[in-house]
């Protein structure tokens, strides 16, 4: 059964939030059509240009990202302490960067002398802007409205791109974020649109290799320095530094542990895929075979509104009233502890 969005999405159950939209019917999001023998490929970089966008203005990170033919994988957090230390001007200010607001906000930006009543109806729409800088729901709406309106134009039409509204799982904790970020960055790996991570056009984990390694891949399906806006994407825990809203991972570790997972997905690659296991795996103490099979492509439907160990699973589930979610038994096999 759908539950409201507010059961769904909660910062008190946890920042970290995997997000999937779809679009109708058998649409091209980007990509090469075979049926209508049109080429949507350029925009990828329509979805990557308003991330960029709409991450200036909210505050909520972009961690990681898979852009497909037909669908695109999103794990986002919400930076609960970003937006509680902006001032009311610079939420202003924010908000208006995408939507311009009542002519009373307007008014009071010219510098206006305003009545009392002027500056209580200003502070509660600030309140609302505020809580929408650090909401899902509306981040997902300025980028897939967005997309939706240029595709509808560019392609003559009107009506649904998108698949109704987008999906979300709550990733309740660090091993259902990991798990759940290798995943998305394998995902064309797994459609045999790439060979390996750094061959994976518009994915976090190739934009990241770029972004560190700029020599190693000569080809860039674009050159960040002359793009107008370039995602920020959110960074991992540096050696030596203390944990506070980083992701919680060595950047050389999660890399590895990518390209260990993706030549498990391709055995037909170079490299024996025993010869060196990930130690952020014996770490968290995660079952090398059960990540094989939670990396394959069906894995994704195991789990349902969250993604966790079988205790996270369990409290989630009591804070929704429910007795069952699906997902806890093969989570009990992925992460024994």
């Amino acid at each position: 059964m759908t539950r409201a969005r507010s059961q769904q999405i909660c910062c008190q159950d946890t920042p970290y939030y995997h997000c999937i939209s779809r679009v109708v019917r058998r649409a091209f999001l980007c990509g090469f059509d075979e049926s209508s023998q049109k080429n949507y490929e350029h925009r990828r970089q329509w979805v990557i240009d308003r991330l960029a966008e709409i991450d200036a203005v909210f505050c909520i990170d972009v961690c990681a990202y898979a852009i497909m033919s037909n669908h695109y994988h999103l794990v986002l957090y919400i930076n609960k302490e970003n937006v509680d230390h902006l001032t009311d001007r610079e939420v202003i200010e924010r908000w208006r960067k995408l939507y311009s607001g009542p002519d009373v906000i307007k008014r009071y930006l010219a510098g206006e002398t305003l009545s009392k009543e002027h500056h209580q109806l200003i502070a509660e729409i600030v309140e609302v802007w505020r809580n929408r800088l650090q909401d899902i729901s509306w981040f997902m709406r300025a980028l897939n409205e967005f997309i939706a309106r240029k595709a509808n134009v560019e392609d003559q039409c009107t009506g649904h791109f998108w698949e109704g509204r987008f999906k979300s799982q709550a990733l309740l904790d660090e091993h259902a974020l990991l798990t759940c970020m290798a995943y998305v960055e394998l995902n064309p790996i797994r459609a045999k649109m790439a060979d390996t991570p750094e061959a994976s056009d518009f994915t976090s984990i190739k934009q990241r290799i770029n972004e560190h390694y700029p020599s190693a891949n000569p080809t860039n399906h674009r050159n960040t320095e002359q793009a107008d806006n370039v995602l920020t994407l959110k960074s991992f825990l540096q050696q030596g530094e203390e944990l506070t809203t980083q992701i919680p991972y060595h950047y050389i570790e999660y890399l590895e542990l990518v390209d260990w997972s993706g030549r498990s997905l391709r055995e037909d690659k170079r490299g024996a895929i025993e010869c060196h296991l990930p130690s952020i795996l014996t770490r968290l103490q995660i079952d090398p075979e059960q990540w094989r099979k939670a990396m394959q492509p069906k894995a994704a439907h195991q789990f349902s509104r969250a993604v966790g160990c079988r205790d996270s699973l369990r409290d989630y589930a009591k804070k929704l009233s429910i007795k069952w979610i699906k997902g806890i038994h093969i989570s009990s096999k992925l992460f024994p502890t």
